[in-house]
């Protein structure tokens, strides 16, 4: 009777150590997506996989504006007349000026084209100096959140990096001379309140706003778009970033 008891005990044993064992399977195939080899990416995986995403990102961001047109061929990020100024551009507009207002804007974009080369280097940077806890909020972050930590990182650089180039820019392009010579042209407009805008520093914040609104656009890419991962390190640690964000 004894021995009976014995053998039943243990083929009960045996049966909870089959079952542990298929939970213990299951839960491998889980992280290793049945190859044997780990889906969750390590620490140093993590931080070189998001900051290839952002070199990526950053690239495209400015390569895509740092041509003829970048900015002036896209309504997202045309530097128009300034906002303030409408009523300026309308009426100049409306006195026979218009070739003049429209050469202006457009000199206002070629200079922030040639200007956004210049944050290529301080993107570099800040992405250098990001550390493991900045590298785990981004990628559990909302779709933007690599974006915000650049713009929060480089914006004041850029602005000092941009503004004299924009400024050089301007004066190459004669934008400067016709600026002044249409807000002369307006301000001798009688009753009319005189205009006296930094145009250099309008520009340069202009052109900041629509690199970091092409970047949000690229780091969106990468987020939702897996053919936008072009690397099986990209793959692995957005791939783990979709499953975190799931659970």
């Amino acid at each position: 009777m004894k021995t009976k008891i014995i053998v039943a005990s243990l083929c009960l044993s045996v049966l909870s150590a089959c079952g542990n064992l298929d939970q213990i399977i299951k839960e491998i195939e889980n992280t290793t997506n049945g190859t044997g080899v780990s889906m969750i990416p390590s620490e140093f995986e993590m931080a070189s996989g998001l900051k290839e995403a952002l070199e990526k990102g950053t690239n495209s961001g400015v390569n895509k504006l740092n041509v003829a047109g970048g900015f002036l061929n896209d309504p997202q990020v045309k530097i128009p007349f300034p906002k303030e100024l409408v009523k300026v551009e309308n009426t100049l507009r409306d006195i026979g000026l218009s070739s003049e207002v429209d050469r202006v804007v457009n000199s206002l974009n070629e200079a922030a084209e040639k200007a956004v080369i210049e944050a290529k280097p301080l993107f570099v940077n800040a992405i250098k100096e990001m550390t493991f806890q900045d590298v785990k909020n981004i990628l559990i972050g909302s779709d933007s959140a690599a974006t915000t930590y650049l713009n929060s990182k480089t914006r004041g650089d850029l602005v000092n990096a941009f503004q004299p180039k924009i400024k050089n820019s301007l004066d190459q392009v004669n934008a400067t001379k016709y600026w002044t010579d249409i807000i002369g042209t307006y301000n001798k407009i009688p009753f009319v309140n005189k205009v006296n805008e930094d145009l250099p520093a309008y520009v340069t914040g202009k052109a900041i706003d629509g690199l970091f609104l092409q970047i949000a656009k690229e780091e969106l890419a990468i987020r939702q778009n897996p053919i936008e991962r072009t690397t099986s390190l990209l793959k692995k640690v957005f791939g783990y970033a979709d499953s975190a964000a799931s659970n």
